[in-house]
């Protein structure tokens, strides 16, 4: 049995058993510890369209990844012919399938321009931003055994918020550093601190979660103090609606970047799909089962805080994308990661791609920062959890 791969299998979500997270915890039908219904142990998933074993048929689990897929390019293309300029799908896929070299455009210089230098790379990043977040909360949920656990605990959002507001305001770089450079080093930085005092405080998941609300505390007070000092009217607006979270200086770049990200921290998340499944049981459990509890740990938390840092330093704070779409996506597959991660990156990319669209068009011509529509989506569902926590125990 290899530490990264332990021979976990899934069980099915009903039959409640409260477990201890200690390696002798009761048995299931086949000798082995019954697998908690949850992330959290004590919080109750809700059922999926599972057959025996917490598994999805192959037919279901193919059209259930098919559909998303699918719905996720219609998405894409819908969103891009929303807005004041009239553009049809068609013109997208021309104009997409001219600039990839699949034929010519027969669109004007504007409309071509309107579709793959505005909006397109807009609704990707969107996509991108939204599947690497929910990732992210899919893995600190599984991780620190926590069902309202999303990208932010760990004090990233803040830091970069630190970062960006640093670089604007007090101009540090003299010009050469740029916002997305200066809220990238500040996330980092800011989980940096949080790993130091988690493990200062000893390293438990408890100590881990205490850290990241007392670092994300810290570089708020001074994001609030430079913008208050420092910042005149017209800045303190800029960082303001990015702190909120905007999509409205996407380019292509930055598309790039982002989904290069997201790609190398979901293959490594995919390779410890396992691994989440075991710790489940809880970390004692999980290194009974054959789990380096710590060095998984350190590897997927560095994983999801590189990944939230890069989705910040390109569209600001976004919040609740990962504590909504774990859920959602796990009421459809179950618990099992190999199937959870994928349904969940493609359902945040579908959720973020209308939340964007909704935020820029709503109140046209004025934009609506991204973060405050997924704030008004995701308070409900936070209390919703909150009280399916408080009645499961």
């Amino acid at each position: 049995m290899s530490a990264g791969h332990p021979a976990v299998e899934d069980h099915p979500p009903g039959g409640r058993q409260r477990t201890s997270g200690a390696p002798g915890a009761p048995p299931g039908p086949t000798g082995r510890p019954s697998a908690p219904p949850g992330p959290a142990g004590d919080c109750a998933a809700p059922r999926g369209p599972l057959r025996k074993g917490g598994r999805p048929g192959a037919p279901l689990a193919v059209l259930l990844w098919g559909g998303s897929i699918l719905l996720l390019l219609l998405s894409v293309a819908v969103a891009v012919t929303i807005g004041p300029a009239r553009i049809s799908v068609p013109d997208v896929w021309s104009a997409v399938a001219a600039h990839l070299g699949f034929g010519a455009s027969d669109l004007s210089p504007i409309r071509d321009g309107i579709i793959w230098n505005l909006r397109m790379p807009r609704t990707l990043l969107a996509a991108v931003c939204g599947a690497g977040l929910a990732v992210c909360g899919t893995v600190m949920q599984s991780l620190l055994r926590n069902p309202l656990a999303d990208p932010f605990v760990l004090g990233v959002s803040s830091g970069a918020s630190t970062g960006a507001v640093v670089v604007v305001v007090l101009g540090v770089g003299g010009g050469a550093v740029s916002l997305s450079a200066g809220a990238f080093a500040g996330a980092l930085g800011s989980f940096a601190l949080v790993m130091l005092v988690s493990h200062v405080l000893g390293g438990s998941t408890d100590r881990v979660v205490l850290a990241g609300v007392a670092v994300m505390q810290l570089f708020s007070a001074l994001t609030s103090f430079v913008v208050m000092t420092s910042a005149d009217a017209e800045q303190t607006r800029g960082v303001l609606f990015w702190l909120l979270g905007s999509l409205s200086g996407a380019g292509w770049s930055e598309v790039a970047v982002c989904a290069a990200v997201l790609a190398v921290c979901l293959t490594v998340c995919l390779a410890h799909a396992r691994t989440l499944d075991a710790f489940a049981f809880g970390q004692d459990a999980a290194a009974a089962l054959g789990v380096n509890v710590a060095r998984t740990r350190t590897v997927l938390l560095c994983a999801t805080a590189l990944l939230t840092a890069a989705l910040v330093s390109a569209a600001g704070a976004i919040g609740f994308v990962g504590l909504v779409l774990p859920h959602a996506a796990r009421a459809l597959t179950g618990s099992g990661h190999r199937r959870l991660l994928p349904v969940t990156a493609l359902a945040g990319a579908v959720f973020l791609v209308w939340v964007d669209t909704l935020a820029r068009t709503a109140l046209d011509p004025q934009e609506v920062p991204v973060g405050v529509v997924t704030a008004l989506i995701g308070v409900p569902v936070f209390v919703l959890v909150l009280y399916r926590t408080r009645s499961s125990r």
